[in-house]
């Protein structure tokens, strides 16, 4: 019998880079979905047909990691499928056929739907319904990190598979605490805008990678693993001596972190407070310490794509001191994300692409 499933993407509105370090995250699903048709089949196999996409099969007699899989989409099935085996499930074959309104490369996460779209598929024909939003969450990072071989935080999955606007703490990443936040943009005056700065991810896995590394390398001169477990006092103190070890990169990023982690949980209770502008403040404020501390506006590997800088500048231009613009994701390239007043929408879009051409700007509504 074919049954209907869907996941949302996903955008972070603060957080920027620290839940791969257990911190704190705010981030929503978005009303762009990925939607499949499925069947299950009794021949061990997957087989995808998605629109726009070439079809997939990948057979599960065999679950552990292939070589030519790392970065594509078989990768991410087998490891889903690995995983929920590992934590004691049955797993077998299913056909389905998917279309995606979630833009892929948009920094709205289509990665992190698709994992959670086949995870809850696994789990409705395979696993009686038993593994919980977390758990498919945490599967399909599993499986990104494993067998993609991208070293992605849980943040992505978890707005996914959690829907609406969320509050994450991370600081245990198996039990993490999550607070649904019911707010809606539109009620204080302001429209989320997601822009594509038209600038290519291609060729900068090692710029994202090296965000975890630089920040890992700092938590490990105190005997930790990640920053959440350091003492930020202590960090404070021996500022000059991790300079010299580390460079000063690596220890502004660790700067952002603490930071970065503190302004999150400062804009859950903005949100829940109900001021507006002591969230767009912050927001404002997380932009400018992704820009200033962590440097993930501009590649180091890429010195001369200023494209997504000038993006941030445009944006920042065309709401004439109006709402609040930041990094959106990894940053480097892709988009960035703006806070739009409503009476200002149709203008904003308008200034935004006449530069960068038809179809940049996206308002998005959260998933409920």
């Amino acid at each position: 019998m074919t049954k209907q499933f869907c996941a949302p993407g996903r955008t972070e509105l603060g957080g920027n880079h620290t839940d791969h370090q257990h911190g704190r995250v705010l981030a929503a699903g978005i009303d762009l979905y990925i939607r499949a048709e499925a069947e299950k089949t009794d021949d061990n196999t997957v087989k995808i047909a998605s629109l726009g996409y070439p079809d997939l099969m990948v057979g599960l007699s065999v679950l552990e990691p292939q070589k030519g899989e790392q970065n594509r989409s078989e990768s991410l099935v087998r490891g889903i499928a690995a995983r929920i085996s590992q934590l004691g499930y049955k797993v077998g074959g299913f056909k389905a056929t998917m279309k995606s309104e979630v833009l892929s490369g948009s920094g709205l996460s289509s990665s992190a739907a698709y994992e959670v779209l086949i995870g809850r598929i696994f789990n409705e024909f395979y696993c009686g319904g038993a593994l919980t939003d977390v758990q498919i969450a945490q599967i399909g990072q599993y499986a990104e990190n494993v067998y993609f071989g991208k070293p992605c935080g849980l943040m992505d999955q978890m707005a996914c598979s959690v829907g609406n606007i969320v509050a994450i703490d991370f600081k245990d990443p198996a039990h993490p605490v999550i607070e649904q936040i019911d707010a809606r943009f539109e009620d204080y005056g302001y429209a989320l805008c997601i822009i594509d700065s038209r600038t290519e991810h291609a060729d900068l896995t090692g710029d994202y990678a090296a965000i975890p590394a630089d920040m890992k390398k700092i938590a490990a001169a105190f005997g930790k693993e990640v920053l959440r477990d350091v003492n930020e006092a202590e960090f404070d103190s021996r500022v000059d001596e991790l300079e010299d070890r580390f460079g000063k990169l690596a220890v502004g990023r660790a700067r952002h972190f603490f930071a970065e982690n503190e302004r999150a949980g400062k804009l859950a209770k903005a949100l829940k407070d109900g001021d507006f502008d002591e969230y767009l403040r912050l927001v404002s404020e997380s932009g400018a310490s992704s820009e200033k501390f962590l440097k993930n506006i501009i590649p180091q590997s890429h010195p001369e794509s200023t494209g997504y800088a000038d993006c941030i500048a445009l944006a920042k231009e065309a709401l004439g001191g109006r709402g609040a613009v930041r990094v959106h994701g990894g940053g480097f390239a892709g988009t960035i994300q703006a806070y739009v007043p409503l009476d200002q929408k149709d203008a904003f879009r308008e200034k935004m692409e006449a530069v960068l051409g038809p179809g940049a700007c996206h308002y998005l509504s959260i998933a409920k």
